[in-house]
């Protein structure tokens, strides 16, 4: 990028920014004067809604933080919580949703690193990875080049890291047509004595640069993901970061064996808003101020100026305050693995970061009224005009063939194997996976230990746009239902919410309620928040997503001798339903995708019988008398029994005396199939009754065929050919 004349700062010029006319005149009146262009641009990063939550904070309050396994709760790079053995787990979820609808492989790619990133900036070393991405049809402009381009970004950049993404869930629906997700969610592990933060302290101590070379890439990304997609605007947006995973991965050795010297104070990645963000929030934290001397920061390449530099998005770097007379000791690890440093700085006392650049002050801000002190909005909220037509009970069709919509919803993108995706990743890297895609939750082994790690993603937009309070709660309690499936009990989460513009009031009242439900689930069900993510303004051309707050949850388990499978692995087994099963099909996929009917109010959410449920599970799971566990959601009983046959093509001959044919497909919660030896019946059935959790004893495991009585008729299909459907229907669809 060519060096330019800084442009005379105005109200237009903040407005083209991002900052409101208020903001503008409150920066104003902060320095006293006009600000230059380098810290009109600081400022708007800051400020930005990506990186000051302005709109979002007075909400997430709501969230309970803390819990008997937190060791860190929000506010640092990432949430950490005590796994046992001396071991703490360290995770987070981001999003990356706008660069990736530019670039989809780069934007996917960068995402994954910049959220392993999170974690050994923590002193963690990065062992899993998951994804939660959201597509629109796949007849949309331009789709199945973002599915390939995404899925092709996170296997390359997770595989040649070598970080295994374990699990995960992708979605199709009309309402991402014009905006998909991209959120990447990484977990690591560190001595519980070896956690770094960052907070910076000392003054006098250096600030060192470490990594990739600075280029033009990603100017002002984070204001990029505070604003909307509108027609014809992307030719206007930053260039969309390009990353290197093997920069990535010695980055990240050099940094955790430079961490092992104890000559490092803090340390914190330069994601959103490059070097602005990472030094001025370590500062912040601290109650520190900075001198900071672009002039040797390394470029890529001549004509960046003071702006460029300091919000340039560029990966794989990190800035680190390291103990003064240490610096060369820090720097000669760094030499070791090849990674380029510079001393850029140092901590002063004032609270004030000054910028200089050749010969000249650039910015002369003070820290904390751009970060802990910034704009903080409590928005207009509505509920859509439409809710009631949203929530009318939808009509009901008598299913003359069960079979026959069964085999139409396992052909849908949706609820297809998505077996294409994930066989793109090495989800086996680094050999702690136990159990990877394809099952409820994916399982890690604490190497050295008895203990699993479990992880699971969990949304469904569709309750959330009908209900959002009611589809906020059922993210939770269907990840800790998933967890439970692996016998595993929830010690955090970490959520990302997606979201539209929060200037539209119908959207903030969505954001509102999704996140009262999530919290009233959370304190239900004893699971903390330790750390997230807000994405707004994914809305294009005035037509906001459907809402997605991803909830990314981590469990333990403690003995992986008894872990049961996701399908049926034994002729003979007998299949128990734990749940009631009612009349609930507000937004249910079976109508959705059989009937096109997308109306209702989303099935009620009995927390109290989802925690009954997932303590009979754990109990069931710990005690060795579960074979198979499986949990029903999408598409509902007929959905989870054909799923459960098809890992090993195994039937079953099951009987459902008083369910109708449409309740095959009813998405009722606090639900969950489970498949026990003979032997294991009679107490597994007193277990259910004493936890207070209903169970119908359905059939047995065995023969080709899965065959469900059900009041009324009979639904038979043959396995192996209902399996060669659901594991075909999203190549095909994609052409492949």
């Amino acid at each position: 990028m060519k060096k330019r004349e800084e442009p005379r700062v105005d109200a237009a010029l903040a407005a083209a920014h991002g900052l409101v006319a208020e903001e503008y005149e409150r920066l104003v009146k902060l320095l006293g004067r006009t600000p230059t262009w380098t810290e009109l641009g600081i400022t708007s990063a800051l400020w930005s809604e990506h990186c000051s939550y302005k709109s979002s904070k007075v909400h997430l309050r709501e969230f309970p933080t803390s819990g008997p396994h937190v060791v860190q709760g929000p506010g640092e790079n990432a949430g950490v919580v005590d796994i046992g053995h001396g071991w703490v787990a360290v995770f987070k979820i981001e999003s990356h949703n706008h660069p990736s609808f530019l670039e989809p492989y780069q934007g996917a790619a960068t995402g994954v690193g910049g959220c392993l990133r999170d974690i050994f900036t923590m002193g963690a070393r990065p062992i899993a990875c998951m994804d939660s991405l959201r597509f629109g049809r796949l007849e949309a402009p331009r789709m199945r080049a973002l599915v390939d381009g995404v899925v092709r970004g996170i296997a390359d950049y997770g595989n040649r890291v070598g970080v295994p993404c374990v699990g995960g869930e992708t979605g199709f629906h009309p309402s991402y047509d014009g905006n998909i997700l991209v959120n990447a969610f990484a977990l690591g592990i560190a001595r519980r004595e070896r956690i770094f933060r960052a907070r910076a302290a000392g003054v006098g101590n250096p600030l060192l640069y470490a990594g990739s070379r600075t280029g033009a890439d990603g100017v002002h990304g984070a204001a990029m993901a505070s604003g909307s997609f509108d027609d014809g605007r992307e030719q206007e947006l930053p260039i969309v970061q390009a990353g290197d995973p093997f920069a990535e991965k010695v980055l990240l050795e050099a940094c955790l064996e430079a961490m092992r010297s104890q000559a490092i104070v803090a340390v914190q990645d330069m994601g959103a808003a490059g070097i602005t963000s990472s030094t001025l929030e370590m500062a912040a934290r601290g109650g520190m101020g900075l001198r900071l001397d672009l002039d040797r920061v390394p470029l890529r390449g001549a004509g960046l100026g003071a702006y460029e530099i300091m919000l340039s998005e560029s990966q794989e770097r990190m800035a680190l305050v390291v103990k003064r007379g240490r610096e060369e000791e820090v720097e000669r690890v760094f030499r070791k693995w090849g990674v380029e440093t510079a001393r850029i700085g140092e901590l002063t006392a004032d609270g004030r970061v000054r910028v200089h650049f050749q010969g000249r002050l650039a910015a002369d801000l003070p820290i904390r009224p751009l970060t802990d002190q910034a704009p903080v909005y409590r928005r207009p909220v509505a509920a859509p005009a439409d809710l009631a037509a949203r929530q009318a009970p939808p009509a009901v069709p008598v299913s003359a063939d069960p079979a026959g919509d069964l085999k139409r919803l396992l052909a849908t993108p949706e609820l297809a194997s998505k077996e294409w995706l994930y066989r793109q990743f090495d989800h086996t890297v680094r050999t702690n996976t136990v159990a990877g895609p394809g099952g409820d939750a994916a399982v890690l082994l604490l190497k050295g230990t008895p203990t699993g790690l479990a992880m699971t993603c969990d949304v469904n937009p569709v309750y959330c746009h009908l209900d959002p309070r009611r589809g906020g709660a059922q993210a939770v309690a269907e990840a800790v239902r998933n967890l439970a499936c692996v016998g595993a009990e929830p010690v955090g989460l970490s959520d990302c919410l997606n979201f539209g513009s929060p200037e539209i009031p119908e959207v903030m009242w969505s954001f509102r309620e999704c996140v009262l439900g999530m919290a009233e689930a959370c304190r239900a069900l004893a699971v903390p928040v330790i750390s997230g993510n807000v994405s707004l303004y994914n809305t294009t051309a005035d037509r906001s997503i459907h809402p997605a707050p991803t909830v990314a949850m981590v469990g333990l388990i403690p003995d992986l001798g008894n872990l049961p499978e996701p399908g049926f692995a034994h002729p003979g087994d007998r299949v128990l339903l734990f749940g009631t099963t009612g009349e609930e099909f507000g937004g249910a996929a079976w109508l959705r995708h059989c009937y096109e009917s997308e109306q209702g109010l989303p099935p009620a959410v009995d927390l109290a019988a989802e925690a009954r449920l997932a303590r009979l599970l754990r109990q069931l799971v710990g005690a060795g008398l579960v074979r198979t566990a499986h949990d029903l959601a999408e598409g509902g009983l007929a959905v989870a029994l054909a799923e459960a046959t098809f890992p090993r093509r195994l039937g079953a001959t099951l009987r459902f005396p008083a369910l109708g044919a449409a309740a095959l497909f009813s998405e009722s919660q606090a639900r969950a199939l489970v498949a026990v030896p003979p032997r294991s019946v009679e107490r597994a059935l007193r277990l259910a009754e004493e936890a207070g959790v209903p169970v119908h004893e359905a059939g047995e495991v065995g023969g080709e065929e899965l065959s469900v009585e059900f009041d009324g008729g009979r639904l038979r299909v043959e396995v192996a050919a209902l399996a060669r459907e659901w594991a075909t229907a999203l190549p095909r669809a994609l052409g492949r």
